[in-house]
């Protein structure tokens, strides 16, 4: 069946949107590609179509449960065969999801980049016949891109490993920049960079920023025709707060965030697809694979932490053609939360020094815990990732997989049964292997470094005989206390090692700054004195030749009062008891508050995993100057400890 027969009698639909069919064909034609299609265009189709041109299995790494759950629905919709691997799912439909990949009866399957950090999950993608690996939120691989994740850029080894013929990678979101990230990355020429443009002339752009968004809110809500409505936010409790507040009003609101539980959120999503009134008050996960054509309006309660945020949201809105309004009511509070995001990310200079060294002290082999170290060297679990991955690229260390340290089994028939089964060879290997095993109670454990030494075998072997047993139903594996391994290539000298260290540190703080360089741009697009359209489609690459007509400046220029001008109204100075209450605090000499950003991530109300483990987060100083500019605090604790 050809691609256009295909299009027509599987999706229903009778022509292709923008880029499709070109992105199709060159993947067809066995071309690897970056689809760069705005929010709500069409990127699903491009791969799930060609899924079903290419003759084995399909892999889409996603980074949320919920878009994986509702694209696998679709397709099952479409009596299509594809499946998702999820810590969402039972032992049960695990397994039914690993015997169908078995049998090659799967032709999509959804995994979270995480995944790939699983060995027992790449051992079983090895013997599979992978025809194309999809990386949905390509920008993500991205150093520096405005969502950079540590798991995304390992993806093109992983796919060289796996000898995948065909990448697709898909974004509604990346500047030229980040775009060429992704194409040297994962070897896609020039020509098949396909953007289709990022402007949506039915999109009623406004600007209002107000220090009291609630009261503007209701008033808008008031004011204007009900349809569909999306009101980001920031935080949790933001979410919770503003839904209560409509919902007393009078309004059809509920709030959808992380902290909800997995059927809640189900639920609220449900609920707002099926009503053309409903307003979901939602921190950023919302929306994320939501195909809903109708929605009328969004609200950005609080500031966007950048361009890239506010393009893909507001891009949810408006997608049948229709007109919709997008509408920004943050203020200048919302920078402080916005620009913590990143401050609370960065770490010490000295815990980089002490960090690089410790790898650089290691064996020539060795494998370290993720936990372990964050709390060693207080940085958040997201940031030794990236240290790491720091390492990996300065060839310093090269990865040799994660593996679990503790692997746990259920017998679900007896020895005699299982080995019956196989030859001598192999039945005699399981037999070395179980004899290994020690029993606790129902479950039994095993050393895989004592199966490996006993056997003088591989680990891989022995991880894929688990697996296979576990497929055949013979038992029921567990695995915890997952370590990750390396090798180290070379050992720089002193001199090497302290410009090493040096870079690592340069490393954070570009992308500190790069991060507050990201919201500074969110803030001139707030006040340009100029087509805001224009200067938004410009730093995604895109030229529009004239004012478009349809945002805040365009519809009501200079007039009294539309300046748009986004006032810091933050403290521009630490009161005189804040800072008797911070002198107090410090005179307890607090082990996990001994540098000064230790000290500024604390005293500005962000948590560490020194200051959790220590128990200081129920202290009466942690956040007594949450609402200043983390710079400004800073910049006082450093003048503090020169005086003192």
């Amino acid at each position: 069946m050809d691609i256009q027969q295909t299009l027509h009698d599987i999706f229903g639909f009778s022509q292709f949107l923008p880029g499709q069919e070109e992105i199709i064909r060159r993947l067809v034609d066995g071309a690897s590609a970056l689809a760069v299609f705005p929010t709500g265009q069409g990127k699903s189709l491009c791969y799930q179509l060609t899924a079903l041109q290419l003759p084995g299995l399909t892999l889409v790494v996603s980074p949320l449960v919920a878009l994986m759950k509702d694209q696998v629905d679709f397709l099952a919709k479409k009596n299509l065969a594809a499946a998702r691997l999820d810590s969402s799912l039972s032992h049960e439909e695990y397994a039914a999801v690993r015997q169908d990949l078995t049998s090659g009866r799967t032709k999509l399957l959804y995994v979270a980049p995480e995944r790939f950090a699983n060995e027992r999950f790449l051992a079983a993608l090895r013997p599979l016949n992978i025809s194309m690996m999809v990386i949905d939120e390509a920008h993500c691989i991205s150093e520096w891109g405005h969502n950079f994740r540590p798991d995304y850029l390992k993806l093109a080894g992983i796919s060289r490993e796996l000898a995948i013929p065909v990448t697709l990678c898909l974004t509604a979101t990346a500047t030229p920049k980040v775009a060429g990230d992704i194409c040297k990355a994962f070897a896609i020429a020039p020509e098949n960079y396909i953007q289709t443009g990022f402007y949506r002339p039915n999109l009623t752009l406004r600007f209002s920023p107000s220090t009291k968004p609630q009261a503007t809110l209701l008033q808008r809500l008031q004011e204007r025709r009900p349809g569909a409505t999306i009101v980001y936010v920031t935080l949790q409790a933001t979410a919770e707060k503003v839904a209560d507040t409509l919902d007393k009003n009078g309004f059809s609101a509920r709030p959808y965030h992380a902290g909800l539980k997995d059927d809640e959120r189900s639920e609220v999503q449900e609920w707002f697809m099926a009503s053309d009134q409903a307003i979901v008050v939602a921190t950023i996960a919302f929306g994320m694979g939501i195909d809903k054509a109708d929605i009328r309006y969004i609200y950005h309660y609080n500031l966007p932490k950048s361009l890239e945020n506010y393009t893909q949201e507001i891009g949810r809105a408006g997608r049948d053609g229709q007109p919709a309004v997008c509408e920004l009511l943050g203020n200048g509070r919302d920078l402080t939360v916005l620009e913590n995001f990143s401050y609370g990310d960065t770490p010490d200079d000295e815990a980089i020094r002490e960090f690089t060294a410790m790898i650089l002290r290691q064996p020539d082999h060795f494998a370290v815990s993720v936990y372990e170290l964050s709390r060693e060297y207080d940085m958040r679990p997201l940031v030794v990732n990236t240290m790491l991955t720091y390492l990996e690229l300065e060839k310093i260390i090269s990865s040799t997989g994660p593996f679990y340290t503790t692997y746990t089994f259920l017998p679900h028939k007896t020895s005699a049964e299982i080995f019956a089964r196989f030859d001598q060879e192999r039945a005699g290997f399981l037999r070395g292997m179980f004899s290994c095993a020690r029993k606790r109670q129902k479950w039994f454990s095993l050393d895989i470094d004592e199966v490996m030494a006993k056997q003088a075998t591989s680990r891989r072997r022995v991880v894929a005989a688990l697996n296979y047993l576990e497929e055949q139903g013979d038992l029921e594996l567990k695995v915890s206390g997952v370590r990750r391994g390396f090798k180290v290539l070379r050992r720089p000298g002193t001199d090497e090692a302290a410009a090493l260290t040096a870079r690592l540190q340069e490393n954070f703080r570009i992308r500190e700054e790069q991060d507050i360089k990201r919201l500074g741009m969110v803030v001139s697009l707030i006040g340009r004195q100029a087509c805001q359209t224009r200067f938004l489609l410009h730093y995604f690459g895109e030229e529009l030749p004239e004012n478009c007509g349809h945002c805040e400046f365009c519809l009501s220029g200079n007039a009294p009062g539309k300046s748009g001008a986004l006032v810091d109204e933050r403290p521009a100075a630490i009161s005189t008891a804040a800072v008797a209450r911070i002198r107090e605090t410090l005179d307890e000499h607090h082990a996990a508050l001994t540098t000064t950003r230790q000290q500024t991530r604390f005293f500005c109300g962000l948590s560490s995993p020194q200051t959790s483990r220590a128990g200081l987060l129920k202290h009466q100083s942690f956040g007594i100057v949450a609402d200043h500019p983390f710079g400004l605090v800073k910049e006082w604790l450093e003048s503090e400890s020169v005086t003192t």
